[in-house]
């Protein structure tokens, strides 16, 4: 059975769901490098006795592994789609502002025999900020495992979530200072904010909160999901998205989205949501607002988008064709 390396730099939903798909073809061997580089001997050798290397994302971590494979002869597969193919200046994100990283990140996916991005928008993005060829890249959507059936039948209260980890880059990328200042508008409405706190840019939004604002830092899967099926909105002030995983896995829940229409999140959500204009704590609460007069025939239709539009049989079928190419 052929092996397949795999790359990432720290555990993720989406990269579980990933090595999974290929673990039921074929033999995997996860690689976690969280740092910028591993011991180069010992996965040189990992690298040799595998067949393909699949990696997430074009930075530090997949710099040798890729490397490795392309001076092996062997092919290798690198999703993309994120801070490695970004440039969003007027919030210091992306990769393809320049410097090191912009050119560390465009050896890797040049080195890359196949690239996959989560989105038509990613692709877009990656050939406009680095002009690599469309015919190397696959759009591949995610998959979103329905862990929901059907939606409950009560009412929902009046609780917007956000999820997201907290840091100081997240407080404007993931529009979070904007979802904890947009309570103050709604005091009826319960604001919860789900994710690590990874610095001290939670004290930030702490100061910021109105008594009806929740931080609840991380929350096992059974405890988030039981929010979700409890909430009218959910809310991503995003301003940049390669996908929003948790935008559809709260749709799933019935949850009303409430988006900016930053990167791929248009393309998520469609007609199924709310749109605001920008991500100012008004417009988000404006949002969430129109969000809590949504019915259940409107919390159907948002479940049922990512039901046929993102089901986790199309990535597997996606990726597993992909590697088939190359490795058989």
């Amino acid at each position: 059975m052929p092996r397949i390396l795999y790359v990432f730099s720290r555990p993720a939903r989406f990269v579980e769901l990933d090595r999974d798909i290929l673990r039921e073809r074929w033999r995997v061997r996860e690689w976690e490098q969280p740092g910028h580089f591993a011991n180069p001997l010992s996965l040189l050798v990992a690298v040799a006795r595998s067949d393909l290397v699949f990696g997430w994302f074009a930075s530090w971590h997949t710099f040798l592994p890729v490397t490795f494979a392309w001076l092996l002869g062997k092919p290798s597969v690198l999703v993309v789609g994120g801070f490695d193919v970004a440039s969003v200046p007027e919030i210091g994100y992306g990769y393809q502002r320049g410097g090191p990283q912009r050119w560390l990140s465009q050896w890797i996916m040049a080195r890359a025999t196949r690239l996959v991005t989560n989105s038509e928008f990613s692709r877009h993005e990656l050939a406009a900020n680095t002009g690599i060829d469309g015919a190397r890249v696959a759009v591949v959507h995610h998959g979103v495992p329905d862990d929901v059936g059907e939606l409950p039948a009560r009412a929902r209260e009046p609780l917007a979530v956000t999820v997201s980890n907290v840091a100081q880059l997240s407080l404007e990328r993931k529009g979070l200072r904007s979802f904890v200042e947009a309570a103050a508008c709604l005091p009826e409405v319960s604001f919860v904010l789900v994710g690590r706190w990874v610095d001290d840019s939670v004290d930030e939004l702490r100061a910021a909160a109105a008594p009806n604002v929740m931080l609840a830092g991380w929350l096992p899967r059974t405890e988030l999901d039981d929010l979700l099926a409890r909430a009218s909105a959910y809310v991503q002030a995003s301003a940049h998205e390669g996908f929003g995983l948790a935008v559809a896995e709260a749709m799933l829940a019935g949850c009303i989205p409430v988006v900016t229409g930053a990167g791929a999140l248009p393309e998520v959500v469609g007609d199924a949501g709310v749109r605001i204009a920008n991500q100012s704590p008004s417009a988000v609460a404006g949002g969430v607002q129109r969000a809590l007069a949504f019915d259940g025939e409107a919390r159907r239709r948002a479940r049922e988008r990512v039901l046929h539009r993102f089901p986790l049989a199309r990535r597997r079928a996606g990726l597993q064709a992909l590697v088939a190419e190359l490795i058989g």
